[in-house]
This record gives C-alpha cells, sequence and structure tokens, in this order.
C-alpha cells in the first residue's frame, strides 16, 4: 500500500494561473498585466466621458443665461413703448430729426445730414446783364396782361428776387398815385425788366390817394414808407417814383447809397438838363437811416411844387449831401400829360420852403396821420388806398 503525499510535497500553483500542463509562469505575469492596463484605459475613457458631460453642461448653461438676458432686454423695453408710444420707433419714422431709443449697446451715434441749401454768391456791384441806353415810347398800347407775360419772375404785388445771387439791399419803390392807370402800365412795361436786369431784391407800391380833394404827394410818399415796413421790415432802401418818368438808361441803379441819391437829373422836358442845383424832384431814393434822419418828407404841400425843394433843405440841414449819376445815365422820358386836377400849384409853397427848418422837426414821418382802405396785391405791383385828410380850409379844394 502506498503512503499518501508527504509534507514535503510541491505546493499546487495558485487559481487562475496554470500549472506545468498550462505553458511557462511567464503567461501568468502577462495576463495580469493586460488585465491591470486595461483597467485603466477604462477609468480614463470614464473619466474623459465625466469630463465632457461636465465641459457640456456649462456651455448649455451660459448659451441659455445669454438667450434669457437678450429676451429680457425687449421684455423690458416693451410696457415702456406701449406706455409712451411716441419713443418707438415707428413714431421716429414719422419724425425725420427725432432720436432713435437706446438699445442698450454702446455703439457710435450717426449724424445724418440734412438737405443744404445753396449759397447764392453777393450780386456784383455791377450786374452783367445790363443793356445801357434804351429805346423809350409810349406810342403802342400796353395792356397789363402783355406786361405780365413779360415778367414771369415777377411775384404776386411787384416782388422780384434774383435767383443766382444775393442782394446787398432790400428796394422799395413808392409811387404817389390817382388816375394815372394810362401811365402806370408804361411804367411797369419798362422798370420791371430794368429793375430785374440791375438784380434788385425789390417791390413795387403804388399809394393812391382816394377821393377828389387836393393831392399830396409827399404825404403819399410818407404813407409809402410806412405802409411797405409794415409788409417787410427788411426794407432798407427807398426809391420814390413819379408815375410818369420812365429811365432811359439801365446803368442808372435804383440802389441807395452813403448820400441820398437822386436819380432823375436830366428830363427831356428840361432839354436833358438839370434845372437847378437844388432839384430833387421826379426820382429819389434815401436809404432808412437817411429817411428817418431828415423826419420824412413834409405833410403839408398841397398841391403842386415845393415838396422837392423842402426835401433838399432837410438833407442839407442834416449834413448830408445829394448824389446824383453821370448826366448821360440819367437821363429820363416824360409821358406827356395835362396838369392834373385838383393838383394846382400850391401858393404856399415858397413861404414854405424858406420856413424848413422850423418845420422840419414837428412836420414829418412822426406826424404823418392816414387811414388805409384797402389794400390789393396784384401781379406786377401793390395797390395800397388811402385816405389822406384834406386840406386846410385856406388853401383851395380844386
Amino acid at each position: 500500500m502506498r503512503s499518501g503525499a508527504s509534507p514535503g510535497a510541491a505546493a499546487l500553483p495558485a487559481a487562475g494561473c496554470p500549472g506545468p500542463l498550462g505553458g511557462p509562469e511567464a503567461s501568468c505575469g502577462m495576463s495580469r498585466l493586460l488585465g491591470g492596463t486595461l483597467e485603466r484605459v477604462c477609468k480614463a475613457v470614464l473619466l474623459l466621458c465625466l469630463l465632457h458631460f461636465l465641459v457640456a453642461v456649462i456651455l448649455y448653461f451660459d448659451v441659455y443665461a445669454q438667450h434669457l438676458a437678450f429676451f429680457s432686454r425687449f421684455s423690458a423695453r416693451g410696457p415702456a413703448r406701449a406706455l409712451h408710444p411716441a419713443a418707438s420707433s415707428s413714431s421716429n419714422c414719422s419724425r425725420p430729426n427725432a432720436t432713435a431709443p437706446s438699445s442698450g449697446l454702446s455703439e457710435t451715434p450717426s449724424v445724418r445730414p440734412g438737405p443744404t441749401v445753396p449759397t447764392l454768391p453777393p450780386c456784383p456791384d455791377l450786374p452783367p446783364g445790363l443793356v445801357g441806353r434804351l429805346l423809350i415810347e409810349f406810342t403802342s398800347p400796353m395792356p397789363l396782361e402783355r406786361v405780365q407775360r413779360e415778367n414771369p419772375g415777377v411775384l404776386l404785388g411787384g416782388r422780384y428776387t434774383p435767383p443766382d445771387c444775393t442782394p446787398a439791399q432790400t428796394v422799395a419803390v413808392i409811387i404817389p398815385f390817382r388816375h394815372r392807370e394810362h401811365h402806370l402800365r408804361y411804367w411797369l412795361h419798362y422798370l420791371h425788366p430794368i429793375l430785374r436786369r440791375q438784380r434788385l431784391h425789390y417791390g413795387i407800391y403804388v399809394i393812391n390817394q382816394h377821393g377828389e380833394d387836393t393831392f399830396n404827394r409827399a404825404k403819399l410818399l410818407n404813407v409809402g414808407f410806412l405802409e411797405a415796413l409794415k409788409e417787410d421790415a427788411a426794407y432798407d432802401c427807398f426809391i420814390f417814383s413819379d408815375v410818369d418818368l420812365v429811365p432811359m438808361d439801365d446803368r442808372n441803379l435804383y440802389r441807395c447809397g452813403d448820400q441820398p441819391r437822386h436819380f432823375a437829373i436830366a428830363m427831356d422836358k428840361f432839354g436833358f438838363r438839370l434845372p437847378y442845383a437844388g432839384y430833387f424832384g421826379g426820382v429819389s431814393g434815401l436809404s432808412k437811416t437817411q429817411f428817418l434822419r431828415i423826419n420824412g418828407f413834409p405833410n403839408e404841400y398841397w398841391g403842386w411844387g415845393g415838396e422837392d425843394d423842402d426835401i433838399f433843405n432837410r438833407i442839407s440841414l442834416t449834413g448830408m449831401k445829394i448824389s446824383r449819376p453821370d448826366i448821360r445815365i440819367g437821363r429820363y422820358r416824360m409821358i406827356k400829360h395835362d396838369r392834373d386836377k385838383h393838383n394846382e400849384p400850391n401858393p404856399q409853397r415858397f413861404t414854405k420852403i424858406q420856413n424848413t427848418k422850423l418845420t422840419m422837426k414837428r412836420d414829418g414821418i412822426g406826424s404823418v396821420r392816414y387811414q388805409v382802405l384797402e389794400v390789393s396785391r396784384q401781379p406786377l405791383f401793390t395797390n395800397i388806398t388811402v385816405d389822406i385828410g384834406r386840406p386846410p380850409s385856406w388853401l383851395p379844394r380844386g
């Protein structure tokens, strides 16, 4: 009988590791190494997956927060627009100069330039379109419709502004008037083109004396000065012209200067000569400052004659001098006519002329009294009909 294994026999191999029949011992160590490596790889992959998940969660909440803030701005502005619709963008569309509401973002404000008005150059001292000597005749019929067609640029009321330059002065042309419609048509026919060629910003005012009492030229001129300024306070030059006098040369510029201006220095009825050194009749011009300095014109010359000599005295007494154009340029044609009724020579004119120094402060623009009856703006002129009262009882009334 054989005895069992002795205590000194070799031990059995460890579990999972092959014995002598399973191959060499090195293969067992390799298996353990591979198992450990695979375990570490799995842990690393798991760790990466966890890290990826955390990054995805962080990014998700960040994007969500941005969207939430974006929509919160609009929801916060919505009630304000409902309460204040004038501040909404739709309201700004109807207001070109309105400011758009802020979006909360920092942005550079944009300035949208408005339409620019072209600046015209000053009108030249010597207008380039002047003709010079003119042929003046009063034989052809002259309907107002024809004069209107010839002057399409003249606005209602006889106003005109040059389209290509800015004049230095605003000129009011004042005409004392009564029952001279025939003369007025010729005057408008010739003067509107002349004044337009002279590049003047001007208006024509016909001051019509109402009624049949004695005519008062100088008082009507005072009225014209005041009424023109009521219509346009910018007038700074005043041309006072008889309706029957037409210049024969457009180089005789209807402007005001440093001294009062006498334009009609050579009329055909006087042989194209100045009748006397102190003559200031027919057509004259004074700036607003000069006119006020002499207290305007006298109001007490009822009938024909004397008022222009009184005006000359006023100018001399205030230290000013008369300026005149060259006699070859200051030529005028007068429309021939009989003396008007109710415009007889004033028998007191010579006495009044001698007393200008005593009367000029109390009799003038500051003392004129009248009543405007009608203002009618015609296509070529403004007609102002006025009641200037009646002459003193000691003067004849026509």
